[in-house]
């Protein structure tokens, strides 16, 4: 009866006995009792499997039996093990001793176990960098857990989305079966936008943390499935207008999904309709949208972001990716799409150019120049929008490297051999002046000599 109600209460007992070939005392046993708790975490969470074990070592004697005693529990528990899918109440502190012909050891040390009140607990997972080139690597974090790496395991997924809902179905990265000790992970080479999740396990039988929440990478894949076009064409748009999104591709369904700074990721038929979706002005957020279809086939991704105030400005960026080498405009306007005047011009948060005019022009734009832009006019700033830039590659990007440099250079080589023809023009006419002037000079000389000895015959006639 008393055993029956050890296991409701959450419970299981081993009994165990204890021989050896040589007898002691209790006295000289009495200081080798303890409690031994596995898993030994600082943190154990509801629902992990726990062990308590009371130990006597070099016991000596016929035969041992045990006793607990336990703060949450006003009667003895008579058992060397202690199983039990921890709880809230299993919370205490814990102590043991041992029994042999109805004499006692004295209570051992006590251990105190903590049960975190919390479920499993859910990482939090960071993807670096978020905007990538294709083939370019990305590199997972998991993290988030208190405690760690205390004992952990982490497993890695790549989200697969779901037509009929915004929940994805998970596939194991390749080597994420049985986990990996790091909580960082990088996958090399991905070449489309692609959401992941992580979670991680520890114990036998392993306890799971709860799933993290997908993140997502946005590939500037020149080549992708589907094209989302934005009407108006632009990034930045005020929260006044509506905004249409429309994905085009090899694939009969498409659905526009959106990932809004808050980490929440929804898809268009809750906020518009169909693979074209108009968004309502009062539920148009900032975020990164694209199209994807059940397969998992995904177009570019246009990060859109949204004006508050109609009085600021908006900042007219390109919104898909630029090629290294193109020529880029950055302008910032009012609402009426009017180009503003003495115009702050930020990347990454740091001024780039101050000018009366509200045009930024890049004449080639490289790797360097990617990342946020914003303009300042009036003391308002605009939104920040990202502009990526798209490595050259293959026999193209070859030739408009070749160009990019040959250019330059040659234009350097035609300054230095105008430079040359000039000083040498001058050269050749300072010394033509020379010569004239040396003739005149022997000209003026020859008629003075002639002139004085026709004087002279003069003057003897």
């Amino acid at each position: 009866m008393r055993h029956s109600l050890l296991c409701m209460l959450g419970f299981f007992c081993f009994k165990a006995t204890l021989t050896a070939d040589r007898t002691t005392t209790l006295a000289e046993a009495s200081h080798r009792v303890s409690v031994i708790l596995h898993p030994s975490w600082p943190q154990i969470y509801r629902g992990e499997t726990v062990i308590l074990r009371c130990q006597i070592q070099e016991a000596g004697g016929a035969q041992w039996t045990y006793e607990w005693k336990t703060t949450n529990r006003k009667s003895l528990i008579p058992c060397e093990y202690m199983n039990f899918s921890a709880t809230e109440a299993h919370s205490g502190e814990y102590r043991c001793r041992g029994k042999r012909e109805m004499k006692f050891t004295p209570w051992s040390e006590v251990i105190k176990l903590i049960v975190s009140p919390a479920s499993p607990p859910q990482p939090v997972l960071s993807v670096s960098p978020s905007w990538l080139n294709p083939g370019a690597s990305v590199t997972l974090s998991c993290e988030g857990l208190e405690h760690q790496p205390a004992g952990w395991r982490f497993y890695w997924y790549k989200a697969v989305p779901k037509l009929i809902s915004s929940t994805y179905s998970l596939e194991l990265l390749p080597g994420s079966t049985n986990g990996t000790e790091q909580n960082s992970n990088t996958v090399h080479g991905p070449t489309l936008t692609a959401g992941f999740v992580c979670r991680a396990g520890r114990g036998e039988p392993e306890f799971y943390t709860y799933y993290s929440e997908p993140k997502f990478v946005w590939s500037a894949d020149p080549r992708p499935a589907a094209s989302l076009s934005v009407n108006p064409d632009r990034v930045q748009h005020f929260r006044s207008e509506s905004v249409t999104l429309s994905c085009e591709g090899n694939s009969a369904e498409w659905r526009v999904m959106r990932f809004i700074e808050t980490g929440k990721l929804s898809y268009c038929s809750i906020w518009g309709t169909g693979s074209t979706c108009t968004i309502d002005p009062h539920r148009h957020h900032s975020g990164v949208y694209w199209c994807e279809s059940q397969s998992g086939e995904t177009s570019n991704a246009i990060n859109i972001t949204v004006q508050d105030d109609d009085s600021a400005p908006l900042l007219l960026s390109p919104v898909h990716p630029v090629t290294e080498g193109d020529p880029v405009t950055l302008s910032c306007r009012d609402k009426e799409q009017q180009l503003l005047s003495n115009v702050f011009f930020y990347h990454n948060d740091k001024l780039l150019r101050h000018g009366s005019r509200g045009e930024l022009n890049i004449s080639a734009v490289s790797k360097s120049d990617e990342g946020f832009y914003k303009c300042q006019h009036s003391g308002k700033d605009s939104p920040r929008s990202w502009m990526s830039v798209r490595a050259v590659s293959g026999p193209v990007g070859s030739l408009r490297l070749v160009l990019l440099i040959v250019g330059p250079v040659s234009g350097i080589i035609l300054i230095i051999l105008l430079l040359s023809l000039w000083r040498c023009i001058r050269l050749f006419l300072t010394e033509r002046r020379s010569q004239s002037s040396t003739t005149s000079h022997e000209a003026n000389r020859s008629g003075s000599q002639v002139y004085n000895s026709l004087l002279q015959g003069w003057s003897q006639n």
